[in-house]
């Protein structure tokens, strides 16, 4: 297996990971508050846009300090 297809597969799965997680987190947050129809199909692109956002900067986050803590190694 190649390295790209190993940081594929990680890529993949950090990602699914920290969707699960970012959405379960805001099943929490109240959107009721922020919206005017809570239950309307544009109240839930919302939440499902929110979701994608903040799991790609939650998953990016985590890759880049992976990256650079791999890259360590180099150092010595």
């Amino acid at each position: 297996m190649n390295p790209e297809g190993q940081e594929a597969i990680i890529h993949i799965i950090v990602n699914l990971f920290f969707l699960v997680i970012v959405w379960w987190s805001l099943q929490s947050f109240r959107f009721d508050v922020f919206v005017r129809d809570p239950d309307s199909p544009r109240a839930k692109v919302l939440v499902i846009l929110v979701t994608i956002a903040l799991t790609y900067l939650v998953s990016s986050f985590f890759l880049d300090y992976l990256k650079g803590s791999l890259m360590l190694r180099y150092l010595f």
